[in-house]
């Protein structure tokens, strides 16, 4: 009986934490990527970055990216736990940060 409690209670936060988490695109991103895909593919998207300042430079841009996502969904969440989120959000660009070269070592043997 508590087994099945708990499931549901568990299925329901999933779905809440899944409603939440759709549509965290800013309005100003979603404009341009709109624009964009209207004209078709960028040749940027097909182009790999071939020197490591490149990579370091797009692994910035979607770490910053995430960031500003985390933001946003911390502000359509509830406002008593809107504090917390922002702080783990914060938390979670800074330790990517510092682990960029971990990450960028990752992303290259991938490619391989």
């Amino acid at each position: 009986m508590v087994r099945h409690i708990i499931t549901g209670v568990m299925m329901s936060c999933a779905a809440l934490c899944a409603a939440h988490a759709q549509d965290t695109t800013p309005p100003q991103n979603v404009q341009l990527q709109q624009h964009e895909i209207a004209k078709g593919e960028p040749a940027r998207w097909t182009q790999p970055d071939t020197t490591k300042a490149q990579q370091e430079r797009t692994l910035r841009k979607e770490i910053g990216a995430a960031l500003a996502e985390a933001k946003q969904a911390c502000q359509k969440g509830p406002a008593a736990e809107r504090g917390a989120c922002m702080k783990e959000a914060q938390a979670t660009y800074q330790r990517d940060l510092a682990n960029m070269p971990q990450l960028l070592a990752q992303s290259q043997t991938s490619q391989q």
